[in-house]
């Protein structure tokens, strides 16, 4: 006998556009990133940075294939990431292959252009968002982290509610768990204004306007990791995400994000 099941109102309007508006910037920007990246798949720390500099991590290749470099650890990705062939049997040494780029042959500026259209597109919804969920009070009623809520009891019980797939609350469904709060609040408030100001710190004209944004970050190349940082927290928070909807029911999670309204053991 099945579960019986009750439809609930999960997500408002205002985070339904953001949602959608957030899966296209994020995917052009991640793919556009990438190929900006291929410029120099090296990163530092300070202001300047360049080929014959201590890098903390590259991406690159040797005779012995391709590989990520963090510190003085080596580990090999031959094929994937630093060396790699291409569709028409081509040996290539971009860090990035061409199916994870925008544009998908080596292109900067075009790159460059995609990057920013998609950034202005990701800030200004971000703005919008925010305003949104503080009249309608999404942010307040369903965000707030309370004291209570960081109690080691209250995580362990929510940790291993999910590891048995169990991700509603029986007495209050449409609540957000102390988890989902936590990511939720760490990209909103931590990790997309980061990547938005350290993008800002590596433009020369906000440099120009700004001055103080990359003395903020420790200087230009800092700020470029930061900005590489953050991204790849976003990045696992979409595996994560993802990952959760498969588990809890694709079909119901989708429409929940189109329509607003999820179904939930009752």
């Amino acid at each position: 006998m099945s579960e019986p099941h009750v439809t609930i109102h999960r997500h408002k309007l205002a985070t339904r556009l953001w949602h959608w508006t957030n899966a296209v910037a994020v995917i052009v920007m991640l793919m556009s990133g990438l190929m900006i990246f291929n410029a120099h798949p090296r990163l530092y720390w300070g202001q300047y940075g360049a080929n014959l500099d201590p890098a903390w991590m590259e991406i690159a290749s040797d005779a012995r294939g391709g590989y990520v470099k963090l510190g003085s650890t080596r580990i090999g990705t031959d094929g994937v990431l630093g060396r790699w062939t291409a569709a028409d049997g081509s040996v290539r040494t971009n860090a990035f292959p061409s199916w994870a780029t925008l544009p998908s042959d080596y292109n900067l500026a075009l790159a460059r252009r995609w990057h920013l259209a998609f950034s202005l597109l990701l800030g200004f919804a971000l703005l919008a968002f925010l305003v949104a969920s503080l009249l309608n009070r999404h942010i307040q009623k369903d965000l707030r982290i309370r004291r209570r809520d960081l109690a080691p009891a209250r995580l362990w019980h929510d940790v291993a509610e999910h590891l048995k797939l169990r991700f509603h609350d029986p007495d209050d469904p449409a609540a957000f768990n102390i988890l989902q709060k936590l990511s939720y609040v760490g990209v909103i408030f931590v990790a997309i204004p980061l990547m938005i100001f350290t993008g800002l710190a590596m433009s020369p004209g906000m440099d120009a306007a700004w001055p103080w944004l990359i003395d903020l970050f420790g200087g230009r190349q800092s700020a470029r990791s930061v900005h590489f940082l953050a991204t790849a927290a976003l990045v696992g928070f979409i595996v994560v995400h993802l990952l959760l909807v498969l588990l809890s029911g694709p079909i119901n999670g989708i429409r929940g994000m189109i329509t607003g309204r999820l179904r939930v053991p009752q």
